[in-house]
């Protein structure tokens, strides 16, 4: 079982960074790969980074298109956390973000998470 809990949200303006993170409930984070998933206003939920897990799949990380040069994912084993930096933000990064779990290998495919997070919003104003 893993618990999963974002931080870090909040109101920025166009071309202004964030920085989420999700701490991780349980002894076996490390075993699991982890991803970043948003849902704007109005709209699915959408994928938008995931990171693998040291040791199988490395740091093998995926992202988005429309994020790629912009946002970093990371995790932290020792604190048990995954972060998203996200800089150069654009109004259509307004969203819930949520962060998830998978025991499988990092994957862009949200039916593949196991675990989630309650989401943290993040709303970036022109």
């Amino acid at each position: 079982q893993v618990q999963l809990v974002e931080s870090g949200g909040g109101l920025v303006q166009t071309g202004e960074s964030l920085r989420l993170s999700c701490a991780a409930s349980g002894r076996t984070f490390s075993t699991y790969a982890l991803g970043w998933f948003r849902q704007p206003p109005g709209k699915e939920r959408e994928f938008v980074a995931a990171i693998g897990v040291i040791g199988i799949d490395g740091t093998t990380t995926y992202y988005a298109d429309s994020v790629k040069g912009r946002f970093a994912i990371t995790r932290d084993n020792a604190k048990n956390t995954v972060n998203l930096q996200m800089n150069n933000l654009k109004p259509e990064d307004t969203a819930v973000y949520y962060c998830a779990a998978t025991p499988f290998g990092a994957s862009r495919n949200q039916h593949d998470y196991k675990y989630w997070g309650q989401g943290t919003q993040v709303t970036v104003s022109s």
